[in-house]
């Protein structure tokens, strides 16, 4: 990707930025839908992100072709969703939804996984530090969208949306 151009303090920066943009935006959803479904779903993917945190971190097994699919899937899932804004089935929302709570809960615990091994070196032997910096922080990054969208399918699937 184009973030090699980047230092590490920008990159840290532009995350910052990206997550506060995502906070505001994400103050409207209290517009749409109840306080108590928000807190559910926040809630439930929480507890799902942590799960899938632990078993990606604690797992012996190689989860790499596990990622694969999962972004086969998350394809599968962007591909649908640009149909689904022409067709408005209500019924393909649901299963995209769906789908998407189950790919991005695998993909928290490959991410992780994979986290870990830039951590533990496995995958930076020879890797100048910088660049590890930077890999962390593209791996922090990916964890956060895997909550987000975890969150906002939850939200879609089980969010009661004021009358």
């Amino acid at each position: 990707f184009g973030y090699s151009r980047l230092s590490a303090p920008v990159m840290v920066t532009l995350f910052l930025v990206y997550a506060a943009i995502n906070g505001i935006t994400f103050g409207f959803i209290l517009l749409v839908y109840s306080i108590g479904s928000v807190v559910a779903c926040f809630l439930s993917a929480s507890a799902m992100f942590g799960v899938m945190a632990f078993m990606g971190y604690t797992t012996k097994k190689d989860l790499t072709s596990f990622g694969r699919i999962m972004f086969m899937g998350l394809i599968g899932i962007i591909i649908a969703s640009v149909i689904n804004i022409f067709l408005g089935s209500s019924t393909m929302d649901y299963i995209i939804s769906f789908i998407g709570v189950m790919v991005f809960t695998g993909l928290t615990a490959y991410d992780v996984q994979k986290l870990k091994r830039i951590g533990e070196g496995i995958e930076m032997e020879g890797t100048p530090a910088v660049e590890v910096r930077k890999r962390s922080i593209m791996g922090a990054l990916t964890l956060y969208l895997d909550f987000i969208n975890l969150f906002l399918m939850l939200l879609r699937l089980f969010g009661g949306r004021r009358d």
